[in-house]
């Protein structure tokens, strides 16, 4: 019977063994997020409502929520982050039309709130940084990430437009007869330059990352700090359970 077991297992982790073996995390980016850190997710709301707003949306998220929770007065944030005639309760909704969007793009611009959640933000992050020239599609780019993308490169203005695929960072490449790092990975040659140097703009998107995590769930922190609450109660739980029941078995043999 336990072997049965253990044959039903193993089958169905099959699909999930071939899946990680089929390399997709290999050719990612990795990045540690931290919802905790308010001025970075001020800057990747900057971002996130000057370049990408236009067409994705986050209406399942609000803007006094967020602007309580990263510390955003209610006057900074509705004079410089909102653009739209949206109260300071309402959803973080955008103007662009279903059907406006597929005929842009071919098919509507997908609703962000909970991205980060659905991809990860190693996803994410490489493909916010993976746009590069591709003549041959009709935005003009493509990704690594994301073959045949049908997005523009939204932040070309501050990456600017690599001139061929860029490498992952984990990607190296040495002199095979010197051993010396030839390129530390991203891309090498640009074919339209932006106002930020790599450095700058991987910090960018870290923060846009960062900011699209918190959407995701708002209240990370939270359901962290009272689970270990719960947890605490239940250790606490146990020892008063445990002396109790020492108490009224003691004298039965």
């Amino acid at each position: 019977m336990m072997k049965k077991i253990l044959l039903s297992l193993f089958v169905g982790l099959l699909p999930m063994m071939a899946l990680s073996a089929g390399g997709e995390d290999l050719f990612l980016d990795h990045i540690k997020t931290d919802v905790t850190n308010k001025p970075s997710l001020q800057r990747g709301a900057q971002l996130y409502m000057n370049y990408c707003m236009g067409c994705h949306s986050l209406e399942h998220a609000r803007y006094n929520r967020m602007a309580t929770d990263l510390d955003i007065p209610e006057d900074i944030l509705m004079e410089n982050l909102v653009f739209t005639d949206a109260s300071f309760g309402s959803l973080m909704e955008n103007s662009m039309s279903e059907d406006d969007g597929k005929a842009w793009f071919g098919s509507a611009p997908p609703d962000l709130t909970l991205v980060a959640r659905v991809r990860g933000p190693d996803w994410l992050y490489t493909y916010l940084r993976g746009f590069y020239k591709d003549e041959s599609r009709p935005m003009g780019v493509n990704n690594v990430r994301f073959n045949n993308v049908g997005m523009p490169h939204v932040l070309m203005e501050l990456q600017g437009l690599c001139a061929e695929a860029p490498h992952p960072v984990s990607d190296k490449r040495f002199d095979p007869l010197t051993g010396q790092t030839i390129t530390e990975g991203g891309c090498e040659h640009y074919e339209v330059e932006g106002s930020m140097n790599q450095s700058e703009y991987d910090e960018a998107v870290y923060d846009l990352v960062n900011f699209l995590e918190y959407t995701g769930e708002p209240f990370k922190k939270d359901r962290e700090r009272i689970g270990w609450m719960v947890f605490a109660f239940l250790a606490v739980f146990l020892v008063i359970a445990q002396l109790l029941y020492r108490e009224l078995w003691k004298d039965i043999h």
